[in-house]
């Protein structure tokens, strides 16, 4: 039997990023220059650029700096289609030019043309990697002179709405820890800030085509093939406070809408406090179903789930946990996201959360196995 080639160590990996850019001609350079600025990290081997459907000088812009850089610089200029004209597109499109130029071994990066990465984003990123992680997602914070246009209370709300998020993360970390993604971490999946390994990125069939959310779909891919992902709290980048964007539905239009009027649900992905700990706990328990030889426990594990055995018997054989825990959530009635939580909720929400929180805590502490930590 051939023994399969390990990589090698993420530090000394080929290093590409991966640029989409629409009608960006007054921040890409600003982009480029942050790139540039990178220290104690190996020499980025190539950026590529994917200039979608630009009518303005970015192109230009680009040209006229990329002589300047330690790094060459590849343009992908392309138009596309009305119905593929998105952000997701030119990410895939600048993501697999970049798979293309990579060495065996290389790590993609990717971030936003309206994005300042700081100057240890590529050895931090690395360093996640050389930890066990196969894909790291990092922060977006948004510039701090834009941040102050934003009106006082909507910076009250996101915090309260990021604040439970953070709450019902534990909560995971807590029921179903993840070695890799060991606590403190944070529950951010944005484009600005991502870095993969091309292996990872391969099996996980490259960034998804879709008009909004690539950057959460890409993870979800990711997760179906059981890829080790991080969520590393001490990586972020600064990413304008623009309310006129270049993708219908995303984040400025998001800023802008919510400034004219907040929203009345929090983010669909937050459910109420008791819906998320079942989801957790019947994943633990999925998990540890999967992973038995027999799989013994299945026939009960159908009736938590409100499945038939053999539906759910057929799932267990798939060959990655996340494939089946995917399909599992679209089958099974109770998981289900129906219920969305209301602003209005959001205190009682919380409340609810911190004492499922302190719970758990105290029932990992009277069992000894609190929750893992990452070492600093």
């Amino acid at each position: 039997m051939q023994r399969r080639r390990q990589p090698g160590p993420a530090a000394t990996r080929p290093v590409l990023v991966a640029i989409p850019a629409r009608d960006e001609a007054e921040e890409i350079e600003p982009c480029l220059l942050a790139l540039a600025a990178q220290r104690h990290a190996p020499p980025i081997a190539a950026v590529v650029v994917c200039l979608n459907n630009c009518h303005d000088g970015t192109a230009a812009v680009v040209r006229g700096i990329e002589n300047h850089l330690p790094f060459s610089v590849h343009k992908l200029e392309v138009t596309l289609p009305d119905g593929a004209a998105c952000a997701g597109h030119a990410r895939r499109l600048a993501m697999q030019r970049a798979a293309e130029l990579a060495g065996r071994d290389a790590v993609l990066f990717t971030t936003d043309a309206d994005a300042r990465v700081g100057q240890d984003w590529i050895v931090s990123n690395l360093a996640a990697l050389a930890a066990g992680a196969d894909a790291v997602a990092g922060r977006a914070v948004i510039e701090p002179e834009g941040a102050k246009l934003i009106a006082a209370h909507l910076h009250a709300i996101d915090a309260r709405e990021c604040a439970y998020a953070a709450l019902l993360d534990e909560v995971n970390t807590l029921v179903d820890p993840d070695p890799v993604d060991l606590w403190p971490r944070h529950d951010e999946e944005s484009g600005a800030s991502i870095a993969v390994t091309l292996a990872a990125h391969r099996r996980a069939g490259g960034i998804p085509v879709v008009p909004l959310g690539e950057d959460r779909a890409f993870f979800d891919a990711l997760r179906r093939v059981d890829a080790r992902i991080r969520h590393e709290p001490s990586i972020s980048v600064v990413v304008s406070a623009r309310t006129e964007g270049r993708a219908s539905g995303g984040m400025a239009d998001t800023m802008r809408r919510r400034m004219e009027r907040p929203d009345p649900f929090l983010d669909a992905r937050l459910e109420p406090a008791v819906d998320a700990l079942q989801r957790v706990r019947l994943r633990r328990r999925l998990r540890e179903t999967w992973a038995m030889p027999r799989r013994d426990a299945a026939p009960a594990v159908a009736a938590q789930l409100g499945l038939p055995a053999a539906q759910l018997a057929e799932l267990l054989c798939m060959n990655h946990f996340g494939a089946a825990w995917a399909a599992v959530e679209l089958a099974s009635p109770l998981l289900r996201r129906r219920r969305r939580v209301p602003l209005e909720a959001l205190p009682a929400q919380t409340a609810r959360a911190l004492r499922i929180r302190d719970d758990l805590r105290r029932e990992a502490d009277r069992a000894g196995t609190a929750i893992p930590v990452a070492a600093e």
